[in-house]
C-alpha cells in the first residue's frame, strides 16, 4: 500500500483526484489509510494503468519532468532488436538518458559478475522518501522485468541493494527481486541502488520479436508486478552451489540458496533436462577426479571429502564413471602426466 500512496502523492502533486484510479483498481479509502494493507498484483496493475494514462507520466511524478505515456515502450523497442542480453542492457542504459536527467543506469561487469546501478544526479528531487523508494525499486523492476521476458528466463539475483533504511514492507522485496535485498544501515552503508546476477545471463539471446513486444505491450505493466520464475541457468547456479557439497546440500538447502522451492528446483532442472542426482554426482566426480590428481589424501578420505559414505561405495561409483577404481586412476594419472594435462585441456 505504501506504492498505492505514492501514486495518490502524485495525483495530489498534480491537482488532480485519484479517485477514479482507485475505483478502478478496487482499493477503497479505507484500505488506503491502513498502513498494514497490501494489494495483489492485479489490482496494482490497474491502479497503474489507469494513473500512467491519466496522468499521461510513466514516471507517476519521480522525475523533474513526466515520462509520456509510452515512453518504457520505446526502451523496449530500442533493445529488442539487441542479439543477447548483454547488447539489450547496454541499449536500455543508454537510451534512459534520453529521457530522463535525474538518474543514470550503468552497466558493469566484474569477475563473473554483472550489475546494473543508479547513480542519482538529483538526490533532492524526490519530494518525499516514499516516491524515491518507488522510483528505485520501480526503475529496477522494469528493468529486470524486461530483461525475464526477453530472454524468456528469470535472472537469479546475486544481491539487490538499496541507499535508504529497510521499510516496515521490507518482506515484500522478496516478492519482487528473487535475490537477498540489502537496506542501508549504518554498520553496511549503501551508496547507490542496483542488482547484481552471474554475468553468464549477458550472453543468451533474446527470444522475443517484434510481434511479441506489441503483444505485450497491450498491458501496462505484465512485466515488473509478477516475477518471471523459470531460469534458463538454473543447472549452472546449482552446479555453482555443489562445487562444495557437504552432507546437508539437500534439494531443500539448495532451493533456498536460489530463492525457488524445491517443487519448482526439481521442475525447472527437468525442464533444460537435468536433474539434482545427476548434478551431485556431476559434482562428486569432479571433486574426486581432482582430489586423486591433486593431493596426496588417502582413497578413504576422498571418499569422505567427495560425499561418500564409505570407501567401498565410492569405489563402485567411480568405477560405474570412469571404468576404473580410483587407485587404478591415481597410478594412470600420475605415471602419465602428459595425458593427464590433455583430459584437463579438454574437460574430460
Amino acid at each position: 500500500m505504501a506504492f498505492v500512496r505514492a501514486i495518490v502523492q502524485a495525483y495530489g502533486d498534480q491537482g488532480m483526484d485519484p479517485s477514479h484510479a482507485l475505483q478502478a483498481a478496487q482499493i477503497t479509502p479505507s484500505e488506503l489509510a491502513r498502513p498494514d494493507a497490501r494489494v495483489n498484483a492485479a489490482q496494482f496493475e490497474a491502479l497503474n494503468a489507469h494513473a500512467m494514462q491519466e496522468l499521461d507520466d510513466e514516471a507517476l511524478g519521480w522525475f523533474s519532468r513526466k515520462l509520456p505515456w509510452g515512453s518504457h515502450g520505446l526502451l523496449c523497442r530500442a533493445s529488442i532488436t539487441a542479439p543477447d542480453l548483454g547488447v539489450a542492457l547496454k541499449r536500455w542504459c543508454r537510451h534512459h538518458r534520453l529521457l530522463v536527467d535525474d538518474i543514470v543506469l550503468r552497466l558493469e561487469v566484474t569477475q563473473g559478475l554483472a550489475s546494473v546501478w543508479i547513480e542519482e544526479r538529483r538526490p533532492g528531487v524526490f519530494p518525499a522518501p516514499a516516491l524515491r523508494e518507488f522510483c528505485l525499486v520501480s526503475t529496477l523492476r522494469f528493468l529486470l522485468g524486461f530483461a525475464s521476458w526477453a530472454i524468456d528466463s528469470g535472472l537469479a539475483l546475486r544481491s539487490v541493494c538499496f541507499p535508504y533504511a529497510a521499510p516496515a514492507h521490507a518482506d515484500a522485496y522478496a516478492l519482487m527481486f528473487p535475490g537477498p535485498a540489502r537496506f542501508d544501515t549504518p554498520q553496511a552503508p549503501v551508496q547507490q541502488a542496483g542488482l547484481s546476477f552471474d554475468a553468464s545471463y549477458l550472453a543468451l539471446p533474446l527470444r522475443r520479436d517484434e510481434a511479441a513486444l506489441r503483444a505485450m505491450l497491450q498491458r501496462a505493466l505484465p512485466l515488473t508486478v509478477r516475477p518471471y520464475r523459470r531460469d534458463r541457468l538454473l543447472g549452472q547456479q546449482v552446479r555453482e552451489a555443489l562445487r562444495a557439497p557437504g552432507p546437508g546440500c539437500t534439494a531443500q538447502t539448495l532451493a533456498a540458496q536460489l530463492h525457488i522451492s524445491a517443487r519448482s528446483l526439481h521442475r525447472q532442472l527437468q525442464a533444460e533436462g537435468l536433474t539434482l542426482q545427476a548434478l551431485k554426482d556431476e559434482a562428486r566426480r569432479g571433486r574426486a577426479v581432482e582430489l586423486l590428481r591433486r593431493s596426496h589424501r588417502s582413497i578413504k578420505q576422498i571418499a569422505q571429502d567427495a560425499g561418500f559414505r564409505n570407501e567401498k561405495s565410492f569405489a563402485r561409483a567411480f568405477r560405474a564413471w570412469t571404468g576404473q577404481s580410483p587407485s587404478e586412476f591415481r597410478r594412470q594419472a600420475r605415471a602419465s602426466p602428459q595425458a593427464d594435462q590433455s583430459a584437463r585441456a579438454t574437460g574430460m
